[in-house]
């Protein structure tokens, strides 16, 4: 059974190291926010200048001041602030930022990251930070649902955009994967136990 949204985000935020800065790409890792372990400290930050984001906000504490980069409300954790936008980017070009997790499209099995557009009239008509984040953090992980929209898949061997693919879990690669991707799948061998969700997490 493919894992929910907030269960993506909440695995992630589990592998967060105390003490690191972390760049919330827009989309589904704006959701990390929401599940930070209350035993780390742990620095996130909007490519838009926000240092100390906290989790959402609930429908009464909603301040349209205070948003990310993908224009969702957000609050900010006690020591928050807002930096000028230009000094954001200093962080993130400058490599002061120890892990970005990015949404995307698709990533190929090598690796390659499509996470911009300039063909939908939501976006802004050019890439963004999406490059800065991509080349200036230490550390990019990838959060991504494996189909998902009206392409049906969200990893893939080679394509007209890059795509996602190794996937590994005990057991194997499942033959539904197989069938649903253009990739070459195949199980990794260095693979440790997967976490369990608990329904309160999520």
């Amino acid at each position: 059974m493919p894992l929910k949204r907030r269960q993506i985000a909440w695995r992630a935020a589990q592998d967060l190291a105390d003490g690191a800065y972390v760049n919330l790409g827009i989309g589904l890792p704006t959701m990390v926010s929401d599940f930070i372990p209350a035993d780390r400290e742990i620095v996130l930050h909007s490519e838009n200048g926000v240092l100390g984001v906290g989790p959402a906000p609930g429908d009464n504490e909603v301040d349209w001041d205070l948003i990310n980069a993908g224009k969702q409300p957000i609050t900010l954790v006690t020591g928050g602030s807002y930096v000028h936008h230009t000094d954001s980017f200093l962080m993130i070009r400058g490599g002061h930022l120890d892990l970005a997790l990015l949404g995307a499209f698709e990533v190929s099995e090598k690796g390659d990251l499509a996470n911009w557009t300039t063909d939908d009239p939501a976006f802004p008509p050019g890439v963004g930070g999406a490059m800065d984040l991509a080349v200036g953090a230490k550390e990019i992980r990838v959060l991504v649902e494996h189909f998902s929209g009206a392409a049906g898949q969200n990893r893939g061997g080679t394509a007209a955009s890059p795509r996602f693919a190794p996937v590994a879990r005990p057991g194997g690669v499942s033959a539904r994967s197989r069938r649903r991707s253009s990739a070459r799948l195949g199980q990794a061998g260095n693979i440790s136990p997967f976490m369990t969700f608990h329904p309160q997490h999520c």
